[in-house]
């Protein structure tokens, strides 16, 4: 649950920076993608812990390793290649949560969310 806020947090504040960053023309609507999509995700995530259905608390800042990627970004070259490595990490998070979770209302969001999580990663492999 942490790693998946943490992830959410990162494609949005990488992607809005892509955004501050006159972004080039595929990579413009990837960004947008995933502020969108990961601000969906977030919510859902957050509703299960609020409504209790998921046991824990949401980070609120991200960790120091998504941080140091922020700071290191090279938004010439680094940002589409951190997409792709974000969303393989994401895929595989996913697909082992809703394999073999032990919260089932997670479990099923896992399995629910995995579809959009894998167009992702076929989005920021064709980025150039």
């Amino acid at each position: 649950m942490n790693k998946v806020s943490v992830s959410d947090m990162f494609e949005i504040q990488s992607s809005q920076i892509a955004l501050a960053k006159q972004a080039d023309a595929d990579t413009k609507p990837f960004a947008e993608k995933m502020i969108q999509d990961h601000q969906k995700t977030s919510s859902e995530l957050k509703a299960l812990v609020e409504g209790g259905k998921v046991k824990g608390k949401l980070p609120r800042a991200l960790d120091s390793e998504h941080q140091k990627m922020i700071d290191d970004l090279d938004f010439d070259h680094g940002y589409d290649q951190i997409q792709v490595k974000a969303h393989r990490d994401a895929v595989a998070l996913f697909e082992a949560y809703a394999k073999a979770g032990d919260n089932a209302e997670l479990k099923e969001w896992a399995g629910k969310t995995l579809p959009h999580l894998k167009e992702h990663l076929s989005m920021a492999e064709k980025l150039k």
